[in-house]
């Protein structure tokens, strides 16, 4: 990618766009990210990283700036919401990391954006600004124009896409995908770990089920505090992470839960809401030198844990596929779209199907519980090798 136009044009400052810089970097391909926030996003609340995230952060020198935040879970309690009963504990901890050769993490997802910047920032092949957004694009024979909301142009060699959700940039490649409500609404809130009901075990993940709605809550913040997580079913729509919820809204969400779990939601007083979208899977990624990336490109309900991870498979896949045909950065976007379409949409078909297991009620509620305390703990984790063990 040699020549005047030589460096990739990265619109987003998400995890996904500084996650293609440090991995294009590692190749030593120049990127120029543009942020159209005034500031770099610290917003969320936790995230979990599977094995198949820690991995990249890895390889990207990110996690040894984010280990010290990070908290590294034991197990996954399940448990019924009404009853509070354990219906299976699933290893995390060492089981995890042996399997498949990297740990399994729950973080602030600040923190993991704090640690991706702090890498990028250091790194003389990337380039990082604020308060400029790109809105369109022009292909060019020899590179690609990135035209931002001044007008200004900015020339590449590739524009990455990585705006999220709801991307204009995706409109702009004629792509007809969407975002759809899903009808369920999820709430998030981080809270001291001594919060923590003294029944329930302080380093998991713990998720609960109930009809309609679950919570999922895990340590942060090297296990100083709780990430929260309650969704329910609800027909708001409202785009955006940070808008604020009523404290009250999401103690009453969580009535039908056993005692425990809304002693812990009680506590908790600073929550956000956004409402759930998704989309059909697009059927193309890629305009010639333009590419999706994230949730630009296959945005995925919460219910895998899997969103940011996806992102961040997608930024060292892109990177490879960009070294690969340096030359011919058109036959790299596409070969870069035919190895993600595949396993982005058996992620978000998964996740999807996990909200409905989560959410059933009645006889089907009662056959999944069934499931979950006779299947042996270790035999569940195994079907997710498929999704915990991929490797460029």
């Amino acid at each position: 990618m040699a020549g005047k136009r030589s460096s990739v044009v990265i619109a987003g400052g998400g995890i996904g766009g500084i996650a293609t810089a440090l991995a294009l970097a590692k190749y030593d391909i120049e990127s120029q990210v543009y942020e159209r926030r005034a500031g770099f996003p610290e917003e969320g609340a936790g995230i979990q990283i599977g094995p198949n995230g820690t991995r990249i952060l890895s390889d990207l020198g990110v996690a040894d700036v984010l280990r010290a935040h990070a908290a590294v879970p034991d197990a996954l309690s399940a448990r019924d919401g009404s009853t509070g009963q354990e219906l299976t504990r699933l290893p995390l901890g060492t089981w995890i990391a042996e399997r498949h050769g990297s740990p399994y993490w729950t973080a602030h997802r600040k923190d993991l954006h704090n640690a991706l910047r702090m890498r990028a920032e250091a790194d003389p092949r990337i380039t990082l600004k604020c308060g400029c957004e790109i809105v369109s694009f022009v292909n060019e024979a020899d590179g690609i124009r990135a035209i931002d909301a001044a007008g200004d142009v900015i020339e590449g060699q590739a524009l990455v896409c990585a705006d999220g959700l709801w991307s204009d940039l995706r409109k702009k490649m004629g792509a007809s995908g969407v975002p759809q409500p899903v009808g369920k609404t999820a709430f998030r809130s981080v809270t001291p770990a001594s919060d923590l009901p003294p029944e329930l075990t302080p380093n998991a993940v713990h998720i609960w089920l109930a009809p309609g709605a679950h919570v999922v809550h895990y340590p942060v913040n090297a296990g100083r505090d709780i990430a929260l997580v309650v969704i329910t079913d609800d027909t708001s729509r409202e785009a955006g992470w940070e808008r604020p919820a009523l404290a009250q809204t999401v103690q009453d969400s969580v009535r039908s839960f056993s005692m425990p779990l809304q002693d812990l939601v009680a506590k908790a007083q600073d929550w956000r809401r956004w409402s759930l979208y998704a989309m059909p899977p697009l059927q193309h990624w890629s305009v010639g030198r333009a590419t999706l990336l994230g949730d630009a490109a296959h945005p995925v309900l919460p219910f895998l844990a899997q969103g940011a991870v996806l992102a961040l498979e997608d930024a060292k896949m892109l990177a490879c596929c960009l070294a690969g045909e340096r030359h011919d950065v058109a036959t790299a976007l596409k070969n870069y779209e035919h190895a993600r379409w595949r396993r982005a949409k058996r992620v978000a078909e998964t996740s999807r199907r996990n909200g409905r297991i989560y959410h059933m009620s009645g006889a089907l509620a009662l056959a999944r519980n069934a499931t979950m305390r006779l299947t042996r703990p270790a035999r569940m984790m195994v079907g997710f090798d498929w999704l915990y063990g991929w490797r460029l």
